[in-house]
């Protein structure tokens, strides 16, 4: 199914409806502020492992986000942060940077890898912070893609072609308009690092 919500006021009533589609353990594909992303509550297992298959990897080979609507929310499921990450993400979020944090105990092993971290997303876009803040807890997504014969990676931004593709598989496309074919920007900060591991669309320099 695909639903049309609008990026500058997103319809309350539209919103609210994505979020129960995602409480009941469905999987939806929804735009942020750099690509469209697969998306699901924390809370299923399988919705995560479906997922996956879609992407054509398992679930210990996929490399999951978990997107969150502000970073006092984030900070729930990462350890303490010192002073210089904090301010690090606090300048840089809402935005396209994905941070590579120490996980904490709230954050199911399902979805860490063996270093025990998780990514964290804080997307500056309305649609998505707004489904989040009605689910009450974070997403857990990662990008829609395909790759070509070659095993080139294409991002895909346009809403109606996304649900050709997936909408059989997933149980709500949200058209939120053509979207960005710019990954985030990855910066690693577990471990008391400070690295840049993908140039995407946020700014390094920031």
């Amino acid at each position: 199914m695909l639903k049309r919500i609008y990026c500058e006021n997103p319809n309350r009533h539209d919103v609210n409806a994505v979020a129960d589609i995602l409480g009941d353990g469905g999987i939806a594909i929804i735009p942020t502020d750099t690509l469209y992303a697969f998306v699901c509550s924390m809370e299923f297992k399988k919705s995560v492992e479906t997922i996956a298959r879609l992407k054509g990897f398992s679930l210990k080979q996929a490399k999951y986000s978990m997107l969150c609507c502000n970073l006092a929310q984030a900070s729930e499921y990462v350890r303490p942060m010192d002073k210089e990450t904090f301010a690090l993400l606090k300048r840089c979020l809402p935005g396209p940077y994905t941070f590579i944090m120490d996980a904490n105990s709230q954050v199911p092993r399902n979805y860490l890898n063996p270093n025990k971290t998780i990514g964290i997303r804080v997307p500056a876009n309305p649609i998505c912070n707004a489904i989040i803040e009605s689910l009450g807890m974070p997403l857990i997504g990662t990008s829609v893609r395909t790759l070509d014969d070659e095993r080139e990676t294409e991002y895909l931004t346009d809403p109606e072609l996304i649900n050709e593709l997936f909408g059989r598989q997933v149980e709500i496309v949200v058209d939120g308009g053509i979207g960005d074919d710019t990954p985030s920007t990855v910066i690693d900060c577990s471990n008391g690092n400070m690295e840049v591991v993908r140039r995407g669309k946020g700014d390094v320099d920031e």
